[in-house]
């Protein structure tokens, strides 16, 4: 009896250790930082709803429908995602406010996305001390791909100055001898661009230039500054602008009768946002650079990826126009989000948000074909490739190799 009462002890102690051995590896794997639970993932976000760069609002917007999706479907994990979006005004001292309270206030796990580049620029240092996550920022500033002295940050779209490069090769290709004006954003979203196309241009640059002037975004109006770089004789301009000023300048270069080759930079390639209200006649010609399907360009119209694009926006993001290009954007850039939280499974700490941001391999829908996600504890630049597009009157047409690596 007493045998048999020992060998059922051992029978019990022997089941127990299974169960905790067991039990071990799925209790170790749920790990959390502030921001996240079993429930839920808090993250903040960043956008102008106002001020002179609110065009961009529409990716915040997009962003919050594609959340809103993601949860509607059940979340990530078995989570989901509380989006909690403020207005910065695309005002740097607002910023810094508003990632205050997101990280002190309302203790996100992340702060994804923040647009521009004063922006961001005023909270990189706070959010790096912070150890909090300033993930897949709106800017291409080469800044924002520097792991050892800012592990918490990273960009997601190409950088300025590889696409300020590509303006360079091309004018380089197809007018070596031209004569070249710049208006550029005096900033350091303006600066870094111009960086990318003098360096694109190499010595050439030093007599090509003809003139270079800048705006402020608190300018009313760039008009003086277009009369001075046309009267500069130059046949041959980078526009260095945000959307609100694209436009301006593309109608008043029109008015002024000035027809140089014209290279906008990705940022304001939204037929919406940019080339309607300048006039899509005045537009014809301008060339760009695109990493992201064109919702205007006719050849997607039978395309899977587009239609369910424009499925999820008219179900979830009806006040942004379809052809807005940043409602592509923001649609992408979610998705970035949302693949890697998936990666992250149970351990949604803020150290490996960044692990696992740094080893993405992602083919999205909507981004170009050749076009893909990667990433590296060592490159901090998810997307790195692109094609030049030109505007036809109504969409911008690609042409060309796709750049980049």
């Amino acid at each position: 009896m007493m045998n048999n009462r020992r060998k059922f002890a051992a029978r019990l102690a022997t089941i127990a250790l299974a169960s905790t051995a067991l039990m071990g590896p799925v209790l170790a794997q749920k790990k959390y930082d502030t921001g996240a639970d079993d429930k839920e993932i808090k993250v903040g976000h960043i956008g102008p709803y106002s001020g002179p760069a609110s065009a961009y609002g529409a990716i915040g917007k997009t962003i919050s429908g594609y959340i809103e999706k993601v949860n509607a479907e059940g979340g990530v994990n078995g989570r989901k995602i509380k989006l909690i979006t403020l207005d910065d005004a695309y005002n740097p001292a607002k910023t810094v406010e508003q990632a205050r309270k997101l990280v002190e206030e309302e203790e996100v796990l992340v702060v994804f996305n923040p647009l521009g580049t004063p922006s961001n620029s005023a909270i990189h240092k706070y959010m790096n001390g912070k150890k909090v996550p300033q993930l897949f920022v709106a800017t291409g500033a080469t800044k924002w791909g520097d792991p050892k002295n800012f592990p918490w940050t990273m960009g997601w779209q190409p950088t300025y100055q590889a696409e300020g490069r590509i303006y360079a090769a091309h004018l380089l290709e197809t007018k070596p001898n031209a004569k070249v004006a710049i208006l550029y954003q005096n900033d350091d979203y303006g600066k870094d661009y111009l960086k990318g196309f003098e360096d694109g241009l190499g010595d050439k640059g030093k007599t090509m230039i003809v003139s270079k002037l800048t705006y402020e975004v608190t300018d009313p109006t760039v008009d003086s500054q277009l009369l001075s770089l046309k009267a500069s004789g130059a046949d041959a301009f980078f526009n260095i602008t945000t959307p609100k000023f694209a436009a301006m300048v593309i109608k008043k270069n029109a008015e002024i009768g000035w027809k140089p080759q014209h290279y906008l930079n990705n940022v304001s390639a939204s037929v919406s946002a940019v080339m309607t209200p300048a006039g899509l006649e005045n537009g014809v010609g301008v060339i760009t650079s695109a990493y992201a399907k064109d919702p205007t360009d006719p050849q997607w119209d039978n395309d899977p990826a587009k239609k369910d694009w424009v499925e999820f926006m008219k179900k979830y993001n009806p006040s942004v126009n379809l052809g807005d290009a940043n409602g592509v954007y923001g649609y992408s850039v979610a998705q970035t989000l949302v693949a890697m939280l998936k990666q992250c499974g149970d351990n949604l700490t803020r150290e490996n948000v960044m692990k696992q941001s740094a080893s993405l391999d992602l083919i999205l829908p909507m981004l170009l074909p050749g076009v893909n996600i990667k990433t590296g504890p060592d490159d901090f630049y998810p997307i790195e490739r692109e094609q030049l597009a030109k505007f036809d009157g109504k969409t911008f047409v690609r042409f060309g190799k796709i750049y980049g690596r």
